[in-house]
């Protein structure tokens, strides 16, 4: 992590939904998924709040070495926002405790506000995390035998 990565840190990030981020496509193996409205799946608007956070801080760490993952959402999915329209997320990074990051979010669709409220993340070494996912698919796949 480099030295500037500080709280106070801002990010500004607009989206615009397309038809593959809405409910029928989160799992389209699912039929109740299928049958649902096509307006932004929380699952997707949960994902796009990650990434404008990847983003707030990806200028402030050894990046790809370092990548930070998602450990904690606290946010309402609070109007339905059909396809075509664009979503502006503003992200603020508040805390930085070592490697864990605290971050406010908050997102609208030109229209309504569709979320506000937290998400945590932490800093990765990637080697690292590649190495200790190996050895749990390791010790997993003894457990299949």
């Amino acid at each position: 992590m480099k030295s500037s990565l500080q709280p106070g840190l801002t990010h500004r990030m607009h989206y615009t939904i397309p038809p593959t981020k809405t409910v029928p496509q989160l799992y389209p193996e699912s039929e109740s998924f299928r049958a649902m409205p096509e307006v932004l799946a929380t699952g997707f608007m949960v994902g796009l709040m990650e990434w404008a956070c990847i983003e707030t801080i990806k200028p402030h760490i050894d990046w790809p070495h370092e990548q930070s993952l998602g450990t904690h959402v606290d946010f309402p999915h609070l109007a339905a926002t059909p396809p075509g329209l664009t979503v502006t997320i503003d992200v603020r990074l508040d805390r930085v405790e070592g490697r864990r990051l605290h971050f406010s979010v908050r997102a609208d669709d030109g229209i309504d506000t569709i979320t506000e409220g937290s998400h945590q993340r932490v800093v990765v070494d990637r080697s690292q995390f590649d190495q200790r996912i190996a050895a749990k698919l390791a010790a997993a796949a003894k457990h299949t035998v």
